[in-house]
């Protein structure tokens, strides 16, 4: 029999049991699009964070607080405060350092006009945390430091808090209320984009006395963003930061830091390696319903060399060698597997062009051909013990099966 006819043969007896044959590529299709889509959803994840880490620039530095990743913690954590970033605003004792921005963030509700929106982030700071941050002004100016000076209470916002505050209306030189206390919009930041579970253009900055004096208190501050004069001195100025804060908190050993210092290098290593851990875990558990699947198609063919028991016997009686039988099982299968993992490619890319809790999914081209070439794979191996067990049959013992 020429492979044609082996094919013919092949369709007819998946056509016979039609209901059965849908079910079992049912399986394939969502075992082929899970795989696609769960690794286009981390690799989206991790494309998101590198995207926002990027755009913070090569030379910037984030000082936090609480102990090193490795390293053991300070007995006596002190809190960073205004104080430490001044202190490393001194080029005397930093001069890789080109400028410090202390921050404090809290989340409050601007009200304009009737309109209500609860802003992400509000965050108090200086005005170096705009070209530390990469933030660029799409509309008005950003405030400055006589503004911080006088605790004046003007403000800049991103491009999503204008919109869902101020709607169409130009907010610059507008005033808002948030949480109780009146600002003037200033300027509007650039949009930045990026996904994930916080929006970066939901942000109103302003400046770090007024946001203390209003929201958080004048202690402790979350954390200190530094810019290093170049990329080449983050290394430099990483040491000079770990050096003046080891000295204003009277820390003797470095294994032993109550502030982390993280560069957009470290953090991308780290990110890599998280979201590919992530990855391989979403490929997991994607690939048991593949497995699932497999077994599906055994379960099938083992049903349908049972109901074809006879069909077996005949053909064998009248001269169908092993191989023909063989073959045909075998190819019946691989028909399952094929249009069902092909239907799964299909349903796999257009399910990673909607965005999943915030995260835009990133199809891998590997994920696609390998899903697809395993889920072939699955149908020969799944389906060649049946294919064996028909071909096996002895035609006397065929012919007699009830």
């Amino acid at each position: 029999m020429n492979p044609f006819e082996t094919l013919r043969f092949a369709f007819g007896g998946l056509a016979a049991n039609k209901v059965r044959s849908a079910l079992t590529m049912l399986g394939v299709l969502i075992g082929v699009a899970a795989v696609i889509v769960l690794l286009a959803v981390g690799n989206g994840s991790s494309q998101a964070v590198k995207d926002s880490i990027e755009k913070l620039g090569t030379n910037a530095l984030t000082v936090s607080s609480g102990g090193g990743f490795g390293g053991s913690r300070s007995a006596a954590t002190k809190p960073l405060t205004v104080a430490d970033a001044k202190a490393l605003a001194d080029p005397a004792a930093a001069p890789h350092i080109e400028s410090v921005a202390p921050e404090t963030t809290t989340s409050q509700t601007a009200l304009y006009e009737g309109t209500s929106h609860t802003v992400g982030q509000v965050v108090g700071t200086y005005p170096a945390y705009f070209k530390a941050s990469n933030s660029k002004m799409a509309k008005g100016d950003y405030f400055g430091s006589d503004d911080v000076l006088g605790s004046r209470k003007v403000a800049v916002i991103g491009s999503t808090t204008a919109t869902d505050v101020f709607g169409p209306a130009d907010p610059v030189g507008k005033k808002m209320t948030l949480g109780g206390t009146p600002f003037t919009v200033v300027g509007v930041l650039a949009t930045k984009g990026g996904t994930g579970f916080q929006d970066p253009d939901d942000v109103v900055v302003a400046p770090l006395p007024t946001v203390q004096n209003a929201f958080t208190g004048f202690g402790a501050i979350g954390q200190i963003l530094v810019q290093a004069t170049s990329a080449d001195a983050t290394t430099p100025a990483q040491s000079e930061i770990t050096t003046v804060l080891m000295g204003r908190h009277g820390i003797k050993d470095p294994s032993a830091l109550d502030f982390r210092v993280s560069s957009q290098a470290s953090l991308l290593t780290t990110q890599a390696d998280t979201n590919r851990t992530f990855t391989v875990l979403l490929g997991a558990v994607a690939a048991i319903s593949l497995l699932v699947g497999g077994i599906g198609i055994t379960n099938i063919m083992l049903v349908t060399v049972t109901e074809r028991t006879r069909e077996i016997g005949i053909r064998k009686a009248i001269g169908a060698p092993r191989g023909v039988i063989l073959g045909q099982f075998l190819a019946e299968s691989t028909l399952l597997s094929l249009i069902g993992g092909g239907l799964g490619v299909a349903v796999g890319i257009i399910g990673s062009h909607v965005t999943i809790v915030g995260i835009k999914p990133v199809i891998i081209p590997e994920s696609v051909v390998g899903a697809f070439a395993i889920a072939v794979a699955i149908g020969l191996f799944f389906g060649g013990y049946p294919a064996n067990r028909a071909a096996s049959l002895r035609p006397i013992e065929a012919l007699r099966h009830e």
